[in-house]
Formats: C-alpha cells, sequence, structure tokens
C-alpha cells in the first residue's frame, strides 16, 4: 500500500515539473527592467509606466517620418490585435518617439489615431527622457544628416517590447516574428494575468 502512494505522489509530481510550452518570441523576463516612465501622452497630459497597468503593453519606439519600417510594424501590430479578438481590449500599444523635435502629441495623435486610437497611443518628451528611456531598454536610434530642404530620418531599432498587465517586461517581438506568433504568444500573457 505504501508503495502505491509513494508511485502516485512521483506521478502526481512529475506532472507539475513538465516544461512550460516555449515561447514564439525572445523571452526576455528577468532581463530588462520594468515598465517605468514619465512621458507626455498624445493628448497633452503626462503619463507614466503605472499609467498603463492593468494591460497588457505593446512598446514600439519610432517616429511618425519614418517611411517604412513604422508604418510596417504598427500594420504588422494591428493583424495581431485582430486576431485577439476580445483579448485585444486587454492590449494597449504605446508609439515611444525617437524624434521629439517634430513628433508633438497631435503628431503623435494624428498618427496613431491612423492605424487605432482605441488601442494605441502616441508618447514624447523632452530628448533627455527619450535618450534616458531607449538608454533603458536597450534601444539604438541616431539622427541622420538632414538633406538640403532640412529634412531627415531617423535609424532605429525596430522591436517591440512586451509588458504584461503588472508592468513587467516579458518579451521582445522582432521583424521575424509573424502576426501569429506575436499573438500566441500575447494571448498567453494576457491570460496570465494575475
Amino acid at each position: 500500500m505504501l508503495g502505491a502512494a509513494a508511485l502516485l505522489a512521483m506521478i502526481a509530481l512529475a506532472g507539475c515539473s513538465q516544461r512550460a510550452e516555449p515561447w514564439h518570441l525572445t523571452n526576455v523576463s528577468g532581463h530588462l527592467p520594468d515598465l517605468d516612465f514619465s512621458l507626455t501622452g498624445d493628448d497633452g497630459r503626462p503619463v507614466t509606466g503605472a499609467s498603463f497597468r492593468g494591460r497588457t503593453s505593446l512598446v514600439y519606439f519610432g517616429y511618425t517620418h519614418c517611411p517604412d519600417v513604422c508604418p510596417e510594424t504598427m500594420g504588422r501590430l494591428m493583424q495581431v490585435l485582430g486576431k485577439l479578438g476580445p483579448d485585444a481590449q486587454k492590449v494597449r500599444i504605446l508609439f515611444i518617439t525617437v524624434d521629439p523635435a517634430r513628433d508633438t502629441p497631435q503628431a503623435l495623435h494624428d498618427y496613431v489615431g491612423a492605424f487605432d486610437a482605441t488601442h494605441a497611443e502616441g508618447l514624447t518628451g523632452t530628448d533627455w527622457q527619450i535618450e534616458s528611456l531607449a538608454k533603458r531598454y536597450r534601444v539604438a536610434y541616431q539622427m541622420e544628416k538632414r538633406d538640403p530642404n532640412g529634412n531627415y530620418e531617423v535609424t532605429h531599432s525596430s522591436a517591440v517590447y512586451v509588458f504584461d498587465a503588472q508592468g513587467r517586461a516579458r518579451l521582445l517581438a522582432t521583424d521575424n516574428d509573424t502576426p501569429d506568433a506575436i499573438a500566441q504568444d500575447l494571448r498567453r500573457i494576457v491570460d496570465q494575468r494575475s
């Protein structure tokens, strides 16, 4: 009888130690700091990282004059939200500018609103605030030379950072990750809310 009980206990423990399903995206849990910042929202009001607690946040650093990568990434994130169905209400896209000189709150509001005014919010700040935040999350960006008309592009990282509802850094999505893969992992993050 004791042997049978021990066998049942071992089987139960073996079931508990099964490895969790691997992530499709890069797992950055414990490697990046929590969502923490003080910036200006696209409505002109001050916001902090704590303002977005309670929802999963997709954080992307870009700029409104970006000719290709930013609109492509935002379009891909719209596909992801479409795949989430009702769970999309639990997700927020935070588009943080790396070009605060041109990206006023109104410019950001118009830009993110063209994609999804319900789920996306543009954020800006001073040069120092943006530089500090970019350094915090290891985002690289650089202003390119101005053309004769004074226009310029900004070279920047293109990763999307996924923070859970408590503001913890969880995953990193790159250009190589499909909307399906991102949506699958996001659904798991949303379901883990605690």
